[in-house]
């Protein structure tokens, strides 16, 4: 089956499952009232990129590869340090907006911002950056988020010590019984999954097994050269059943920036721009991070399904429209259930629409293949594929979709080719 056949499985808007915007492109009463066409539309364009090597142990500060992430992109795209007037990155990062425009020799700064909840913040960080060059308060912004998540600050440890606070105490009800880690927290969400479609946990490996085939011939990628099969997957040990360790993404030590400017500015500069078709952000009913076990079911991502409503009904796309999809992974559960929500299969079959390869996935192998960026290496892979110059390039694609972290609050982009 071709990607464009599709078409003809695409269905129109149905009345939400669950009632908070569960299926198959349905619309909210909320998002109806969204502009057709948001300010951003068109307006703002991805003109560079750059990022450090992704290692295990850097040996440097986090200030120093956000700082050398940022000139890379500035290079990319034929700026230099004066060229920037705008600075946005992630509430978790170490570097603030000031100081690392002071390491990587940026002047005076019109705008800058953060955005919360670790990797649901990454397609957010562009979208600010456009609504910025929108509004006229920056001309060039870079977006930018670097960390030692390897060799520093651990995620995969989970809860250890807590300063109190409105999101710690949720976290509490969860863990006295030993929900500690992102991966137990998530293994519940899959667990529930696998039981309300009568799934088994191999299903999972479709996507571990398309990440690391991607990574195997991305020299970028940490896990260059190592492709897995199923059994790797179904060999691998347990981590928080039914999750095993194939399905949880790696952890890396780098740097990643973006810089974002006008359409007509990029046109002018050294790469081809990457337009900002529709960026999004989006948060569910009874959403916490990560443990929204109150919720009427926990088998989907309600707040994936708000992004994904407001992406296609202001672009006016679907999902036949989108070339290649580079998809949040840092558990394979989470891909298969943005898939559903997005529309391209229905509920219960995102492993066998992987399985099938009828859409590019994660083409620069994703988290659990190249990198664990918070998503903003993803981000770069589609500018990649717009573009033309990507390591695994799919022929003739004109449209990406880019989500950010799944289980938080997140956020979405579709990029398109220019013209």
């Amino acid at each position: 089956m071709r990607h464009r056949d599709l078409r003809r499985r695409y269905e129109p808007p149905r009345p939400p499952r669950h009632g908070y915007g569960r299926g198959r492109l349905t619309r909210s009463s909320r998002s109806s009232r969204l502009p057709d066409r948001p300010v951003i539309a068109g307006t703002a364009a991805v003109a560079g990129i750059g990022a450090t090597a992704f290692t295990k142990d850097s040996g440097r500060s986090e200030l120093a590869l956000a700082a050398e992430a940022v000139r890379a992109a500035l290079d990319d795209a034929g700026l230099g340090p004066r060229d920037v007037d705008g600075m946005v990155t992630f509430t978790m990062d170490t570097s603030p907006e000031i100081t690392v425009a002071q390491a990587a020799g940026i002047g005076e700064l019109t705008f800058f911002s953060r955005v919360h909840y670790g990797g649901g913040a990454a397609c957010a960080t562009v979208q600010q950056a456009a609504l910025a060059v929108a509004a006229g308060l920056a001309e060039v912004v870079v977006c930018y988020r670097a960390f030692n998540e390897r060799s520093g600050r651990r995620f995969g440890a989970g809860v250890q010590s807590r300063e109190p606070s409105a999101e710690g105490a949720a976290l509490g009800w969860g863990l006295p019984y030993g929900l500690l880690t992102p991966a137990s927290w998530v293994a519940m969400a899959a667990r529930r999954y696998l039981h309300t479609y009568g799934l088994e946990p191999g299903v999972f490996g479709h996507v571990a097994v398309t990440d690391r085939r991607h990574a195997a011939t991305n020299p970028a990628a940490y896990f260059h050269g190592r492709p897995i099969t199923l059994a790797d997957h179904a060999a691998s040990r347990w981590i928080a059943e039914p999750l095993r360790l194939l399905d949880c993404c790696q952890e890396t030590d780098g740097g990643q920036a973006l810089v974002v400017t006008s359409v007509e500015r990029a046109r002018t500069l050294a790469r081809p721009p990457a337009v900002i078709i529709a960026a999004a952000q989006g948060a569910g009913r009874a959403q916490e991070q990560m443990t929204s076990y109150y919720r009427d079911g926990i088998d989907g991502l309600p707040e994936m399904g708000v992004v994904a409503r407001q992406l296609w009904g202001s672009s006016g796309l679907g999902p036949a429209d989108v070339d290649v999809a580079v998809l949040y992974d840092h558990f394979t559960p989470y891909v298969l259930m943005q898939l559903e929500e997005f529309g391209f299969c229905g509920p219960g079959e995102g492993g066998a629409f992987v399985e099938s390869d009828v859409l590019p996935l994660n083409t620069h192998g994703g988290q659990l293949g190249e990198a664990y960026l918070h998503g903003m290496n993803g981000i770069a892979e589609a500018v990649r594929q717009v573009r033309g110059t990507a390591v695994n390039q799919v022929p003739g694609a004109a449209r990406a979709l880019v989500t950010a972290g799944t289980g938080v609050p997140t956020s979405g982009l579709l990029l398109g080719a220019d013209g």
